[in-house]
């Protein structure tokens, strides 16, 4: 007997380009990759290379998804996903932690500083975009009952 899986509204293929996604991560070759996934699914990409990158850039850009990468220099992604989460402006914007690790301990401390879900890498096109269309969709509907 297999087992249903919940109703998840995703955004389609079309509405991708009204997304702002940002990707932190300190490896140029993993940025790279997701920015070449999601703008040839036509999302607006914004890069940083670490947590004081990105911090200083979110608050110019406004983006509608976060991905960040766990393990990078001076600000980690468990430190740059709480500073994030703790900012009223922020605390609803999905952030989705990327990691070559996938332990449990790994997946708990990211719930932990409030991370939304946890990508392991290497990720492909077809995850990656498919994240951003469930948790765009959430972040918009959520965007939709506060304005």
């Amino acid at each position: 007997m297999t087992q249903e899986k919940p109703y998840q509204e995703k955004l389609t293929l079309d509405q991708l380009s009204t997304v702002k996604v940002m990707v932190i991560d300190d490896s140029n070759t993993i940025r790279r990759s997701a920015e070449i996934f999601l703008k040839a699914s036509g999302c607006q990409v914004i890069l940083a290379e670490d947590g004081f990158d990105a911090l200083a850039k979110i608050s110019n850009e406004n983006p509608d998804l976060i991905f960040v990468d766990i393990m990078m220099p001076r600000l980690d992604g468990y430190q740059t996903c709480s500073l994030i989460k703790r900012n009223a402006r922020y605390k609803t914007t999905p952030v989705i932690m990327l990691s070559s690790k996938d332990g449990l301990f790994d997946r708990a401390r990211g719930r932990m500083v409030g991370s939304d879900q946890y990508l392991t890498k290497p990720f492909t096109q077809d995850t990656l975009i498919e994240t951003v269309q469930i948790y765009a969709a959430k972040a918009k509907s959520h965007q939709k009952e506060v304005d």
